[in-house]
């Protein structure tokens, strides 16, 4: 699997998903893409880094997104 194949896969999963939730553990995306996690890490860290997710932590839990989705997104932008 390549980079593009996975972002793909990432995009229209999570789009698919988006009106019953707008974050994500990182099994659910490496459940999308059928790979160990250990190799999905590698995709999905460079999704953060170009911008198309978005990293989210609570301090205990962490979780990924699509970029400007969900209710944190508005909040994050106001001042």
């Amino acid at each position: 699997m390549d980079y593009e194949e996975a972002k793909t896969i990432i995009v229209e999963g999570l789009e698919k998903k988006a009106k019953t939730k707008s974050k994500f553990y990182f099994n659910d995306l490496s459940k999308l893409l059928e790979l160990k996690p250990r190799e999905a890490k590698k995709f999905v860290n460079k999704l953060v880094e170009d911008g198309i997710l978005e990293y989210w932590s609570s301090g205990s839990t962490s979780m990924y997104g699509l970029k400007g989705a969900g209710k944190q997104a508005h909040a994050e932008t106001e001042d």
